[in-house]
């Protein structure tokens, strides 16, 4: 014989939704973290395969391997650089 308490459940439910911090991420895009501030920067993943991004990310697996602590792509560079890279990209 068990006992049921639904109240203690959406109770809890309530509570995990409000405490994640899950954001939604538009299709075809990812996070990215940069700078000192780990300042966020939503990008296209178009960006992956282009070579002045490519270098980023490879500096990144140097730095961190696959531990992103951010939970999205950490990026070892100043945001000045960083934006110059993706303006550059976002003109093509």
């Amino acid at each position: 014989m068990g006992f049921r308490l639904p109240g203690i459940r959406r109770a809890l439910f309530a509570a995990n939704q409000a405490s994640s911090k899950v954001v939604e991420m538009p299709k075809g895009y990812l996070a990215a973290y940069v700078g000192e501030k780990m300042r966020r920067f939503v990008i296209p993943v178009s960006y992956l395969n282009q070579p002045s991004f490519q270098e980023l990310l490879n500096q990144a697996e140097e730095e961190f391997e696959y531990d992103h602590p951010m939970g999205g792509l950490t990026i070892p560079c100043s945001e000045d650089v960083f934006q110059r890279i993706t303006s550059r990209l976002s003109g093509q």
